[in-house]
This record gives structure tokens, sequence and C-alpha cells, in this order.
């Protein structure tokens, strides 16, 4: 019997570019290794950056939002799971799958816990410690809802999932933990490696869309490097990243040695050259692609407590975790000067990546989950009340919303 899964996206996978691009992959690999045929359609423009997903297989379809086009598209292809890449495009058509398809399993893909991040922004900005009063904002109203219509969210982070329990009591029934899918690293590959002394200066990497990796470079710029740099004065930090703007790449600096490299065609690559990765980050959520890409290619690295978190679990770092500027400087500088730490860091790195990311267990966690869900459906949406309720309204105010947006558009 044939099954497929129609993944609504709100952007193009573009894995060289971002951590939600290499997300985005790593599910199509996991679902089309069970037989799925796989068909992605967003409302998005494409990017020069986005993968194309036909090499792979998948089909490419163009939707349009507030549009009873997708109407038909969606009965057409009767897929039997419909995953939705962030809340926003449950928002926008999760009321016109559940009206076609209601017998498809809704799954979402949090990426990250945007309210968390939208949160911890603000309260950024604002000086403020961080705490319910900016949890509890106005994404997290609609991110929930949406949680709470699909029959299943994907989380990439333990301490999101721990959140959404212990803040929001949403039923752990509905969460499943699934974070990057990566594949073993063999010491075939560690050989292949550069070592210590074939490695030169700090890399930085984000994209820069993502508000947390401006910042955080921003603060390397202006308070880190500063420290770093006046113990290593050979020293040159290189900072990549998708989508530089001219705010960004007017923060590049000869005299300094803070160099604005802009988009890397490999992370792999630009990893391997570095001695020490740095990750600056302030605020944000979710995992950082950038404390794989450095795990992966043996780069030890300095973070702070939010870039760390998720990411390590009961093991130990691959580097150091640091929130004072002056201790993140004096610890890049050990990291920079000291072989036998680093070489000792950077086997953790290999350690975390084999035993807390294994693609093939998680790949079979997800699989199994999606069909013990899809077989015990009816049961599973009649013990979430809430969702019933949420999705009724839903129906008849998105709904109605949208078909008047439709009818204006018209005009």
């Amino acid at each position: 019997m044939r099954k497929d899964l129609l993944i609504i996206g709100f952007v193009w996978p573009e894995p060289k570019s971002s951590a939600a691009g290499l997300r985005m992959m790593q599910l199509i690999e996991t679902f089309q290794k069970d037989n799925f045929q796989v068909t992605f359609a967003s409302p998005c423009a494409k990017s020069d950056n986005a993968f194309n997903l036909e090499d792979i297989g998948v089909h490419q379809v163009t939707i349009a939002l507030n549009n009873s086009s997708f109407d038909a598209f969606i009965e057409k292809l009767n897929p039997k799971v419909v995953l939705f890449d962030r809340f926003m495009m449950e928002e926008q058509f999760g009321w016109r799958v559940i009206e076609h398809c209601p017998n498809a399993l809704r799954v979402l893909d949090t990426e990250d816990l945007h309210c968390l991040r939208k949160g911890r922004q603000q309260a950024f900005k604002k000086g403020d410690v961080f705490d319910n009063a900016y949890l509890f904002n106005d994404i997290a109203k609609r991110e929930i809802a949406t949680i709470y219509r699909c029959d299943l969210s994907l989380m990439i982070s333990e301490v999101e999932i721990e959140i959404l329990i212990n803040q929001f009591k949403v039923d752990k029934e509905l969460l499943l933990y699934v974070p990057f899918m990566l594949n073993s690293i063999l010491e075939e590959d560690i050989k292949l490696l550069p070592d210590f002394d074939d490695r030169q200066h700090f890399v930085t990497i984000g994209n820069f869309l993502h508000e947390p990796n401006y910042n955080a470079v921003l603060y390397l710029k202006n308070v880190i490097w500063p420290l770093i740099s006046k113990q290593l004065p050979k020293a040159e930090l290189h900072v990549y990243g998708a989508y530089a703007s001219q705010k960004v790449t007017q923060l590049n600096n000869k005299k300094d040695r803070f160099f604005i490299k802009g988009f890397a065609e490999s992370a792999h690559s630009v990893m391997q050259q570095a001695k020490v990765c740095l990750a600056a980050i302030r605020f944000g959520a979710g995992l950082k692609g950038k404390l794989v890409d450095a795990m992966q290619n043996g780069t030890p690295m300095v973070t702070t407590s939010i870039g760390a978190e998720g990411m390590f679990g009961d093991f130990e770092a691959n580097g150091f975790i640091e929130n004072d500027p002056q201790e993140f400087a004096h610890k890049a500088v050990q990291l920079y000067q000291k072989e036998s730490l680093w070489k000792s860091k950077r086997k953790n790195g290999f350690l975390i990546i084999n035993k807390r990311f294994s693609k093939l267990y998680y790949q079979q966690i997800l699989l199994n989950a999606i069909e013990k869900t899809t077989s015990h459906l009816n049961e599973k949406r009649l013990n979430n009340f809430m969702g019933q309720m949420l999705q009724h309204h839903t129906m008849q105010s998105t709904k109605f919303m949208s078909k008047w947006i439709e009818e204006k558009n018209k005009n």
C-alpha cells in the first residue's frame, strides 16, 4: 500500500545555511527509509541556497496561502501523514488538512520552541531576567495551541519538553524527543581530520537571518574578541554565515584580525581548518548546529549556557561553557594553546555525536512513534479534548478569516 507524506514547509530546506535545513533533510531521509513517498510543499519563495529535493526523489510543490487550490491538491494526494514545519504552517493549513484529509496523522516539527526564543530575546533586550512573564507571550498561545491540535510534536531539545510539561502542562503523550540524527564518527574518520598543529585561528558560524547569531557576532566583536586578541596577537577570528547584510559585513576589521567571511560552501571544511569554535550566544532556543559542526569535525568550542542547552546531556562538553566574558576568553585561549586539553575536549565531541545523536537509534524511535500513533489515532484524539476544542474554534475563526482573505484577493 502506498504511503504518502506531505511536508508543509515554512521555507525550502537550506542544509548549507542553517541547522533547520539540516534537520529537515534528516526527517526526509527517515521517512524515505520507511518507504514513504515524500512531497514537500511550501508557500515560500525559493532562494539560491535551497536544496533541490527532486534530486533525492522528493516531489516539490509550490502552494499558496489563503487559497482553496490547496484543498484540491491535498484531496488528490490524500497523504497518510502531514508534517507541519513550524507552528505557523499548521495555523495556515491545518484546518484545510482536517477538512479534506481527516484521517491523516498530523505531526508538528517545532524546530525549536519559538515562544522560548522570543521570550528570551525580549527579556535580553530589556535587560531583565527571563521568567514566565516573558515565556507566556502571544507566540506561546499560538504555538501551544498548534501542539494540542496535532497528534504528535517532534521536539529537538529535552529542556524544551520539560518546559512544555512543567510550565504549560502539555500532556507528554503529545511530545516526542527527536534531536539531530547524525552518522557515527568512526576511528578512520577521526584519523583523516586535521590535528592540533595543522589548524589555526578561531571560527564562528551561523545564519544571519537568525537574530541570536548576529547578536553573538556583535558580542564577540565588541567584548570577547578584544580579550582573546590581546593574548594571542597572531590569531584571527573568521565569521561565516549565510545572508550577511551590510550591518554584518561592516564589522569586518583587518587590523583587529576580525574577518567576516560570509556564506560557507562547506561548514565542515571551515571547521576543520579552525583550532577553536566560539559560540557566544546570549538568547535563543533549540540545538545549535554550529556546535554539532564543531563536534563532527574535531573542533573544541567555547559557548554559553544558552548555547549549550540541550546539547550535552550527561556527557562532558567538547570544550567549555562560560557566561562571563573574561572566563569565556580565558578558556578560549587555553584551548588554543594547550594541545593536551584540546585533544581531550575534542574526544568528548566524538563521543557525544556517537552516543547522544545516533541516527539509527532516533530514526527508529520516530518511525515506531509514527506507526503506533497511526494505529491508535482515534483513541489518541479522544484523549486529547483540549486539541478537539482548539480545533473547533480554529475551524470557526481561522477558516473563515482565510476564506475572507481569499475573496478579498479576488477583487
